[in-house]
C-alpha cells in the first residue's frame, strides 16, 4: 500500500529460533515450517462483543447505481460485455514466469507470471504519474472449482497517482482491474478502468472515474470487491463496457463513450462504508475498521476477510466479513476479529485453519534481496487464532494482498514494487 519504509520496518519481536537457510552469494529464504514462532503476541482473537459492533452500511447506493446503469445502457454509446467476452478478446501479454527475484522458498514450488513492460515499470511517484497494483484475486475465489466458464483467470487492483515524492502529489486519481486469461501457456489481459455511473435530470447516463487505492479485491461468483480504506465497492461483471473511443477523456458525450484510454469501463452497483455518519476509518481500534485488503474465505459460510495496514507497527485487525451466497453480497456485520501481531500487515487469507499475514520481516530477515534500491524481502508469516505466528517465506518485495485458492491448495500474491528501468513486479502463488 506504500512504497515508503523507515528504520522501524523491522519487527521488534523474539529472533527467529531457527537459522535461515542460506546459500553463499544468493538471497536468503525460510522454508516452510523452518521459522520459530516469530513474535511473543499471539494472533489473538478480539471481543466477540467488540466484533459484532463493527458494521457495513450501504444506504441507497444500489439503487442510484442501479439506475444510472440502466441509463447508460439504454444509450447505445457502451457495449455490454461480460467477463468471457472480455477473457477471450486478446489484449496485453504477459510473462509466463516470475520472471523477478522473489525470495520465495524453492521447498513451497513458487510460480506465477509478470506483467508487460509498462505495467511493470509504471511509476506513480513521477510527476507524469503511473499504475501500482493493489489486490490479487482471480477464478479460484470466483467458483468454488477455480475456473470462470473453464479457464484459469486472475483480476488485479490498480490505483493511479501522480508526483507522490513530490510537492504536490495526486494520490489515487484513477483505479481500474486487470482481468487475466491464464489459459494455454500464455498470460494475456485487459484493463477495466473503474467508474461511477450517472445520471441527469433528463434521464441522459454517463460515468465520471472512481477515486480509489484500490487496497484490495475480491472476484465472487459475478461480483467484484474492491476495499478502499472506509469503503467496500462493489462491482458486476455481467455489466462490463466496451467503450467506442480511445482518449483521456472519461464519461459520455452524444454518443462517444471513453475510458481514460482503456478499452473497458466497469461501473460500480454500490457500496457500503464502516461508519454510518461519515466519519474516518480507524486503524487498530474503534468500531471502524479499516478495509486496507481483501481475501475471500470459503471454509464454511462464505465471507469477505480484510486486513488494516499500520506503517511500522501491530496491532492491524484481521475481520471476518459475513457473504449471502444467494445475493453474492455481505449481510453487512462482522463475525470474528483478530488483531495481528505483524508489522505493516499488507494482506491476509485463510484456508480455514491458518491465516497467511504478508507483512514486514522479524529482525535479521529479508536483507540481501539483491533490490537496486537495497529495498529488503516481505515476509508472509502463518498463524493460528491465539498463537504467535512463524514466518512461512520471505516474498517479493512489498507483497501486497494474498489469496487462498482451496481448488489447489495454493497461497497466491502481487507485490507493487516499482522499479522503472527493468521491473519488480509478479504475481506469485507458493504451496502453503
Amino acid at each position: 500500500m506504500t512504497q515508503t519504509r523507515h528504520t522501524s520496518w523491522r519487527v521488534r519481536m523474539a529472533v527467529l529460533g531457527s537459522a535461515l537457510a542460506t546459500l553463499a552469494g544468493s538471497l536468503a529464504v525460510v522454508g516452510a515450517g523452518a521459522g520459530e514462532a516469530q513474535a511473543a503476541m499471539p494472533f489473538g482473537q478480539l471481543d466477540p462483543a467488540a466484533v459484532s459492533e463493527f458494521k457495513l452500511y450501504a444506504g441507497t447506493t444500489f439503487a442510484d447505481n442501479d439506475k444510472a446503469i440502466t441509463a447508460v445502457e439504454a444509450q447505445g454509446a457502451v457495449t455490454v460485455q461480460n467477463s468471457t467476452q472480455v477473457l477471450t478478446s486478446g489484449g496485453r501479454t504477459g510473462i509466463n514466469n516470475l520472471c523477478h527475484t522473489t525470495g520465495l522458498a524453492p521447498s513451497l514450488s513458487p510460480a506465477g507470471f509478470c506483467w508487460d513492460k509498462g505495467d511493470d515499470t509504471s511509476n506513480s511517484w513521477t510527476d507524469t504519474g503511473g499504475w501500482t497494483p493493489q489486490g490479487i484475486t482471480g477464478s479460484y475465489d470466483a467458483q468454488p472449482d477455480g475456473k470462470v466458464d473453464g479457464r484459469t483467470a486472475f483480476l488485479a487492483s490498480w490505483h493511479f497517482s501522480r508526483g507522490m515524492q513530490g510537492p504536490s502529489p495526486v494520490p489515487n486519481e484513477f483505479a481500474r482491474v486487470s482481468l487475466v486469461n491464464a489459459e494455454g501457456g500464455q498470460i494475456r489481459y485487459n484493463h477495466l478502468l473503474l467508474v461511477k455511473p450517472t445520471v441527469d435530470a433528463n434521464g441522459k447516463g454517463s460515468f465520471t472515474r472512481v477515486s480509489s487505492h484500490a487496497d484490495g479485491v475480491v472476484w465472487y461468483g459475478n461480483r467484484v470487491f474492491v476495499a478502499n480504506g472506509r469503503w467496500l465497492q462493489v462491482y458486476d461483471l455481467r455489466h462490463i463496457w466496451k467503450v467506442n473511443s480511445s482518449t483521456e477523456a472519461v464519461g459520455i458525450s452524444g454518443t462517444t463513450s471513453s475510458a481514460r484510454w482503456s478499452n473497458y469501463a466497469l461501473p460500480m452497483i454500490g457500496e457500503y462504508v464502516t461508519t454510518s455518519d461519515g466519519g474516518a476509518c480507524s486503524t487498530t481500534t474503534g468500531d471502524r475498521p479499516c478495509l486496507n485488503s481483501l481475501s475471500l474465505d470459503r471454509s464454511g459460510q462464505d465471507g469477505l476477510v480484510s486486513a488494516e495496514f499500520k506503517r511500522g507497527a501491530a496491532g492491524g485487525r484481521v475481520i471476518r466479513w459475513a457473504l449471502d451466497a444467494n445475493s453474492a453480497l455481505p449481510y453487512g456485520h462482522a463475525t470474528v476479529g483478530y488483531s495481528s501481531p505483524i508489522w505493516g500487515m499488507q494482506g491476509a487469507a485463510t484456508d480455514g485453519t491458518d491465516y497467511y499475514l504478508a507483512g514486514d520481516c522479524p529482525s535479521g530477515v529479508g536483507g540481501g534481496s539483491g533490490d537496486p534500491a537495497g529495498a529488503p524481502f516481505s515476509c508472509i508469516h502463518k498463524a493460528r487464532p491465539d498463537a504467535a505466528p512463524h514466518v512461512l517465506t520471505t516474498s517479493p518485495v512489498y507483497t501486497q494482498n494474498l489469496g487462498y485458492a482451496p481448488s489447489t491448495g495454493r497461497i497466491w500474491g502481487l507485490n507493487e514494487r516499482i522499479n522503472s528501468t527493468n521491473g519488480a513486479r509478479v504475481v506469485f502463488s507458493i504451496n502453503r
